[in-house]
């Protein structure tokens, strides 16, 4: 499935100087979580002084700034979107919610230019949390879409203990 990116983000992507940042924003869900946490890849504007956080503001909710890279799935088709997270572990808080969660996350990918915060260029759908490696300095996360083709088919055995009304 191929992506519509706009002429905006297109040329400052392509461009060797640009006034354009682009922004990528993360949505964070979790059901043990009563509200969503929201992570900026820049610190476009002070958000509070005491203590001092940079973040973006997009379509009103205030998306913190933690450094990290990422790696945006592809557009194959053969395969389901994965990506790659790699955060700095400098307060060391990540490794405990990482080891103290059972169910995996959902985080939606999305990038806007810090021109435009509140127009999403490009949203990456729910991406569940699949696998999460940490050292003393990063921890790096995998994210996948949910395969279809991975759960069996068909899902039950038609045999005379499942189905005893077939038999």
């Amino acid at each position: 499935m191929a992506r519509t990116i706009s002429a905006t983000l297109r040329s400052a992507l392509y461009a060797e100087e640009t006034g354009e940042v682009p922004i990528v924003l993360l949505t964070i869900t979790h059901p043990l979580s009563a509200s969503p946490a929201y992570v900026s890849s820049d610190p476009t504007q002070r958000i509070t002084t005491d203590p001092l956080v940079y973040g973006t503001v997009s379509r009103g909710n205030q998306f913190l700034f933690v450094p990290f890279s990422i790696a945006l799935p592809d557009d194959k088709n053969e395969a389901p979107p994965r990506a790659q997270i790699i955060l700095d572990n400098v307060g060391r808080g990540f490794i405990p919610l990482l080891r103290s969660a059972v169910t995996p996350a959902k985080i939606t990918i999305e990038v806007v230019l810090a021109s435009s915060p509140n127009v999403v260029e490009v949203q990456v759908p729910q991406l569940d949390l699949v696998g999460a490696d940490y050292d003393a300095n990063s921890v790096t996360m995998t994210l996948a879409q949910y395969a279809l083709q991975n759960e069996p088919f068909p899902a039950d055995l038609i045999t005379p203990s499942n189905f005893p009304g077939l038999f």
